[in-house]
């Protein structure tokens, strides 16, 4: 785990778990799908954004008074990006509703995709959008046409789902953070880029999914 520095001027929010959440905040705003729910980092920065709160409510009013506004300035900055992480999330699971049900239907309960709020979330939104559809669409087709994932009942495979499925192949904006080296960037050979440290690029994301979540490119 890393090590936790208090951020200057010895505020109670810590500068690692802060500027990690901006971290988080900024990739999951970049990539075209959800990324890995960072469950440890918000749980860490909900505990201390608690703990900052509780201090401040305990503290002397004889306590200076520019130190104490720019504590609250360093909590209000967590909680905004905490909630604008939160919501990005919550903004591609609307979108995907059916593609990420079905994920996390089919994934296991190790995966940590979905935070537990967030399946909760999206069983929920998924039983009322189905049920409108339901009602206001699908009721009036043929049975045999009234599958959401299916385009009839005799496919074998929900082949509707990849309608709903995020678009992977789209150009984003990312910059090294180890050295690479030599990167097959399709499934020919015929495109190898060699990827250096700390430097930029504009690639598809489909190519470099597997370095964004290993955490060796990251997205900007």
């Amino acid at each position: 785990m890393e090590s936790w520095e208090e951020e200057g001027l010895g505020l109670g929010l810590k500068k690692t778990d802060v500027e990690a959440m901006r971290e988080a905040w900024r990739r999951e705003k970049a990539a075209p799908e959800m990324l890995e729910f960072e469950e440890e980092l918000v749980r860490r920065l909900r505990e201390q954004m608690q703990l900052q709160e509780e201090t401040g409510e305990d503290e002397d009013e004889d306590e200076d008074e520019l130190m104490l506004q720019i504590q609250h300035m360093d909590l209000d900055r967590a909680l905004f990006l905490l909630k604008a992480y939160l919501r990005i999330r919550l903004t591609k699971l609307q979108k995907h509703i059916f593609f990420y049900a079905s994920q996390s239907q089919s994934q296991s309960h190790s995966s940590n995709l979905l935070s537990p709020q967030e399946l909760l979330f999206c069983q929920r939104c998924l039983h009322a959008t189905s049920r409108h559809l339901h009602h206001s669409l699908l009721s009036h087709l043929p049975p045999h046409y009234q599958s959401l994932s299916r385009q009839s009942t005799s496919s074998d495979h929900d082949d509707m789902l990849h309608l709903h499925a995020p678009h992977l192949d789209t150009f984003v904006f990312c910059k090294t953070t180890t050295h690479v080296g030599a990167f097959q960037l399709d499934d020919t050979g015929d495109d190898i880029l060699d990827l250096v440290v700390d430097d930029l690029y504009v690639l598809r994301y489909n190519s470099i999914r597997a370095l964004v979540q290993s955490r060796q490119i990251h997205l900007i």
